[in-house]
Order: C-alpha cells, then sequence, then structure tokens
C-alpha cells in the first residue's frame, strides 16, 4: 500500500501521476501546472501557431493522463514521453483534418497591437520561424520542436516519435538545413546583422 502523495513526492511526475491515481487531487495540480504549458506550446508550434486549438489539444491530452493514472505503472515509459506522444498524435489528426477540408492554407491574423521595436522584432523573428517551421514536413518539424524549442534529449524524442536515435539525428539534421535555407534570405529584415 502507498502513501499518500506528500511534498517529497513532488520530484518525480510518475509520482504525481501515482498519487493522482490513488486518488490525490494535490498531486493532479501540481503535475497540471509542470506539463500543461509544455504540451501546449508543443502543440501550438505544431499547429502552426494556433493557439485556441492547441490549448483544446492540450486539455484532451491531460483528460487522457488523467484517465490512465489509476492504472500508471512506473518504469513503463516517462510520463512526459506518453504524454508528448499523445500531443503528436492528436495535432496530427488535427492537420489532417484540415487538410481535408482546405483550410491549411489560412494565414494566422497579425498581431496589430503596436508595442516596443524589440517586441515587433521579436514578433517578426517569432512569426519567420513558425512559416519556416510550417513548411517542413511533419516528421521533421516534430524532431526539430522536440529538440530545439522544447529542449528534449534525442534519445527521448525518439522514444516519443517511436523512431531509432539515428533517425532522429537525421530529422533534426535537415529540419535545421531547410530551416536555414529558409530563413537565410532574410536576415537582414529581421535585424540580424552580419558579422
Amino acid at each position: 500500500m502507498q502513501m499518500p502523495f506528500d511534498a517529497q513526492d513532488m520530484d518525480t511526475d510518475e509520482a504525481l501521476l501515482l498519487a493522482y491515481g490513488q486518488g490525490d487531487a494535490r498531486a493532479a495540480r501540481v503535475l497540471t501546472l509542470r506539463l500543461t504549458p509544455r504540451v501546449l506550446s508543443y502543440a501550438t508550434r505544431l499547429l502552426g501557431g494556433d493557439r485556441a486549438e492547441a490549448e483544446d489539444v492540450a486539455q484532451e491530452a491531460m483528460v487522457r493522463l488523467w484517465r490512465i493514472a489509476p492504472d500508471w505503472r512506473i518504469g513503463e515509459a516517462q510520463v512526459t514521453t506518453w504524454l508528448y506522444r499523445v500531443v503528436t498524435n492528436l495535432c496530427t489528426d488535427r492537420l489532417r483534418r484540415r487538410r481535408g477540408m482546405g483550410l491549411d492554407g489560412i494565414d494566422e491574423p497579425a498581431d496589430t497591437a503596436p508595442g516596443a521595436e524589440a517586441r515587433l522584432q521579436h514578433a517578426a523573428r517569432a512569426d519567420a520561424l513558425q512559416q519556416a517551421l510550417d513548411g517542413l514536413p511533419m516528421r521533421q518539424r516534430e524532431a526539430v520542436i522536440l529538440r530545439h524549442l522544447e529542449g528534449h534529449a534525442n534519445p527521448q524524442i525518439a522514444e516519443i516519435m517511436e523512431i531509432s536515435i539515428e533517425a532522429v539525428e537525421s530529422l533534426t539534421a535537415r529540419g535545421k538545413r531547410a530551416l536555414a535555407a529558409g530563413l537565410a534570405g532574410r536576415r537582414a529584415e529581421l535585424g540580424f546583422q552580419d558579422d
């Protein structure tokens, strides 16, 4: 019999999930605050910046996590690996539906809020990066986002994407080259100066 959640268990996602599975709502709150921003950011990038749709994906992924909590077995997978895989699958399904409805050509509305020059420059860079990411094949986009924007190591990415580490390395290398090529002609426009 396991003890209820306490402050010492806050170290691992797995311990928190097990505590929630045993009825401890505090563990769910801690895990939600820890994981939701990360999966929301990942989903937003995969979905081309569509924050509203990404919020739906993040919520659905967290609901699925809560459903499996009572049956979670430590050591079979990391909570984050499982959760990123679910988010990837949900985003892939939504992107397929979008293409089927012909909506993938609709641009996101531009941010018209006035701000300081630095804020505008940052927004332009973020938009340029998102556009370049959107131009990558889906698997390259997933690998690049997981590695360079989410900060995951190649072995965890391989587990999330269910491919070999070598395939992860290949996808990220090809994705980085494509991003560099796509952004190369925009250096001056984006405020990057050659040294």
